[in-house]
């Protein structure tokens, strides 16, 4: 009996499926690889948007996709093995957040791409209090506000999407036919690989549909291949790569977001330790998680990159495999950390049309609205929910779309709302969530007197 239960393979997955136990680190890195397979393509992908709306130069993209690489895997290890308060000391794999990509390229095509980075530096170190002081404001923040954010999220890319699919922004050949085509090779290339593969593989359908979008470029004479000419075999970092500048509106768009994120990290927490260890997240947990994510966004920052959050992706892989091990996620966040110096993976990314990207990203922006969509159905339909949601997507939306309608407002106000749904759709809802009555007044029933009186 003894024997049976200590054999390799059980002890194996029993540490695997344990925080701290002890396991081989060469024998954890196929499970930490698959991790950083999970996550890579959408870590490097809202670099490559928003470098690409700022117009930067292939030198600079290629430098924030290096760092990006660094940050995602330093913030990993932050997350699994905490500094004091900060850090979540559970599997969590973090990377570049698609939050942020609306108001980074709204940023960067008006006040420059130095606006951005310093928005992003002092907004991590809000997020960092945020963490600190989750107990005092959790709970203004329910559910419903957090789907509506996400929700949001997801509409606001989606002509972020478009305009890659189309070649991408300023593009000669915008909605050619060899655009459309690349885009459309990928997006089905995503299609077929999710339908067809099985368990974690499902997870790499976007890395599919890259590689073959970008194979298909290359026989379509689509791929600029000069970037790799005197291309070095090893390249450190580069850090404050750009002069930051701390302009009010950029920084106040930003912080925003940073308390948006800071709501989902609480979700994506209690996702966690639900599908991973079947309990509930504890409040230094989650305190730590939020800390951490606003320390290596200030981090990233000096690197010239993004802010970061917590992977969805690689929570579902925690939930199909149960591999919470920290010390094995530990070496898929040491490979992302080596991966950064070597900068030929940053050029492939940088190399990669426009068109193949928004074929991949199309999908993955649709999912970011259905999974606001579940997170709403979660909290629940409840009349007050219904109220709060439809009112402001609607104002969020629909508002921004027509950027006009702020037009007599401060210039600051315009620079922080006018096209930014996300912000917009977040005050709203934590402004309805504060004022509404509670859901029995939306259901009262008339009175006995009341109804006699309305017969009458």
């Amino acid at each position: 009996m003894s024997k049976s239960t200590s054999s390799p393979s059980t002890m194996s997955s029993e540490a695997l499926s344990s925080l701290d136990a002890p396991v081989s680190f060469w024998k954890g890195i196929p499970f930490g690889l698959q991790h950083v397979m999970a996550m890579f393509v959408a870590n490097l992908a809202p670099i490559f948007i928003v470098t690409t709306a700022a117009k930067l130069s292939p030198e600079q993209s290629a430098s924030i996709i290096q760092a990006g690489l660094l940050v995602a895997g330093l913030g990993t290890c932050l997350q699994l093995y905490a500094i004091w308060r900060i850090g979540s000391r559970l599997p969590m794999v973090t990377g570049i957040s698609f939050t942020y990509v609306a108001a980074a390229v709204a940023i960067s095509s008006t006040r420059g791409y130095g606006a951005v980075v310093g928005a992003v530096i002092v907004g991590g170190f809000i997020e960092l209090i945020l963490g600190l002081t989750a107990k005092y404001w959790r709970r203004f923040v329910p559910p419903i506000v957090s789907a509506i954010v996400v929700t949001s999220i997801g509409f606001s890319l989606l002509n972020v999407g478009a305009t890659s699919f189309g070649g991408g922004s300023g593009a000669k050949d915008f909605g050619s036919w060899q655009n459309l085509t690349l885009g459309l090779i990928s997006l089905v290339a995503c299609l077929a690989f999710q339908l067809l593969m099985k368990g974690t593989l499902k997870q790499l359908s976007v890395l599919f549909g890259l590689v073959v979008g970008y194979i298909a470029a290359i026989v379509m004479g689509k791929v600029d291949f000069s970037g790799f000419e005197h291309l070095a075999i090893v390249s450190v970092p580069k850090f404050m790569p750009f002069a930051p500048e701390f302009d009010l509106g950029a920084i106040i768009s930003m912080a925003l977001l940073y308390v948006v994120s800071s709501v989902e990290v609480l979700g994506d927490t209690a996702a966690l330790t639900k599908v991973g260890l079947n309990r509930a997240p504890t409040e230094r947990e989650t305190a730590g998680a939020i800390a951490g994510d606003g320390l290596i966004s200030s981090v990233s920052g000096l690197f010239g990159c993004l802010p970061l959050t917590s992977f969805a992706q690689n929570i579902g892989l925690v939930a199909m495999t149960k591999v919470v091990n920290r010390k094995v996620i530990l070496s898929g966040g040491l490979i992302l950390v080596l991966a950064s110096f070597v900068p030929a993976i940053a050029e492939v990314f940088n190399s990669l049309p426009q068109a193949v990207l928004g074929g991949c990203t199309i999908m993955m922006f649709g999912s970011i609205i259905l999974s606001g969509f579940q997170m709403i159905a979660e909290a629940g339909f409840s009349q007050r929910n219904i109220t709060i949601a439809a009112l402001s997507l609607t104002i969020g939306i629909g508002f921004t779309q027509v950027s006009d309608i702020f037009v007599h407002f401060p210039q600051l106000f315009q620079q922080i709302f006018a096209q930014n749904c996300i912000a917009v759709a977040f005050v709203v809802a934590v402004i309805l969530n504060a004022v509404l009555p509670s859901e029995k007044h939306f259901l009262a029933a008339p009175t006995a007197t009341e109804d006699s009186e309305q017969t009458k």
